[in-house]
């Protein structure tokens, strides 16, 4: 019986219940899922791989089938790296779906092996992405239900270290996929 496993790649700054409710719902179709933490994306984070890593392990942990890894460099490379035969993806709205296909035929064409799987958003989570969370937090507002609670304390603590800079932060790392 072959083993087939998954990746779920991002950036994942931080992690929030939209990506947790994607990766639960993407363990349960695959005997194991890795959680990419892109180490390197062209955009300002706010949290180092490190935080990202810990706090996403933390909000898996319960997840006896997910690991959570860093990478560097081409996804579907890192993918045939690991061994997983699929990239998992959450779709929010139409412009996820656009990027999305236009990653899944760059991807094809890299790694023809490589099949993509797109899951909906849970409508709960449909406007909610790592910008909104951090664009939220710093304007001070509730991320009770947006963000489980390790994310939520991590934000204070950072945003609090950051100061007045905390805003420019959120500006820098805005993406139009998150």
């Amino acid at each position: 019986m072959r083993m087939i496993r998954a990746l779920y790649p991002g950036t994942f700054d931080p992690i929030h219940n939209g990506h947790v409710d994607i990766a639960i719902r993407a363990a349960r179709l695959f005997d194991e899922l890795v959680i990419g933490i892109y180490d390197s994306p062209p955009k300002s984070l706010l949290f180092d791989t490190a935080q990202r890593l810990a706090l996403a392990r933390e909000c898996l942990a319960h997840q006896p089938n997910i690991r959570v890894l860093p990478y560097r460099g081409l996804t579907v490379e890192f993918a045939a790296e690991i061994g997983a035969s699929v990239l998992v993806r959450g779709l929010r709205a139409i412009s996820d779906f656009e990027y999305e296909l236009q990653m899944a035929h760059t991807n094809k064409k890299l790694a023809p092996d490589i099949e993509l799987m797109c899951l909906m958003t849970n409508l709960g989570y449909a406007y909610l992405s790592s910008t909104i969370l951090k664009e939220v937090a710093v304007l001070g507002g509730d991320v009770s239900g947006l963000a489980p609670e390790v994310v939520q304390a991590a934000l204070r603590v950072r945003l609090a270290e950051l100061g007045q800079s905390g805003a420019n932060v959120v500006r820098m790392t805005a993406s139009t996929r998150d």
